[in-house]
């Protein structure tokens, strides 16, 4: 008896430690990220990436990290390099938690930077796995702020190029602030990004 509440006891030690470990890391990467060294970030989070192996946190916010700079990035083969180290990320998310609503919309925006990058080529090639992605992601999830944020973004930009009235999905936009100021996180380390960006779209749809 002795012997089994000591190898409990052991055990509930090394996942405690082990959770501490996690949380430090995490935060010195995410921090990194913030103090606008995204290289380094990504090199941390891979780091975390490799002892923690069933957890999708790390490598989706390296496919997070390399993606929102491929948005930004001006030179197209910088940017490639990006979404492809941005996909093998996912690549690993998608075996860990595949039907998981974050995980699907990060899928959904890595698609959206490669329409980005090339439209003419990849416009009709992605933009239907896109929106089933973010459908799937609705089904599952349609109270998360950054699926409905995501989905109607998207869908507002296809309206656009097709020239059709965006109200329905700007609607879509206020529904997605709304859930922002109620949404509650898993824990501290899953995703909460999105808010901002958001309120920039409903801008747009105002104007």
């Amino acid at each position: 008896m002795t012997k089994i509440i000591t190898f409990i006891a052991l055990f509930v030690a090394s996942v405690v430690s082990s959770q501490t470990t996690f949380n430090q890391e995490m935060g010195k990467a995410l921090q990194t990220w913030k103090e606008g060294k995204p290289s380094e970030a990504v090199a941390q989070l891979e780091r975390i990436a490799l002892v923690e192996k069933d957890n999708w946190l790390p490598n989706y916010y390296i496919a997070f990290i390399q993606t929102t700079q491929a948005f930004e990035e001006k030179d197209k083969t910088k940017m490639e390099l990006l979404l492809k180290a941005a996909q093998k990320a996912q690549d690993n998310c998608n075996e860990i938690a595949l039907d998981n609503p974050e995980v699907l919309v990060m899928q959904a925006m890595i698609h959206t930077a490669w329409i980005v990058y090339d439209p003419m080529t990849n416009g009709q090639r992605l933009s239907g796995d896109v929106m089933y992605i973010l459908n799937k992601a609705y089904k599952i999830a349609s109270e998360n702020p950054r699926v409905v944020y995501q989905k109607a973004s998207f869908e507002i930009g296809m309206a656009q190029y097709f020239g059709q009235d965006t109200k329905p999905m700007c609607a879509q936009i206020e529904k997605a602030i709304e859930l922002f100021t109620t949404f509650k996180p898993e824990t501290v380390w899953h995703p909460t990004w999105g808010l901002d960006r958001a309120e920039a779209e409903l801008k747009k749809c105002k104007l």
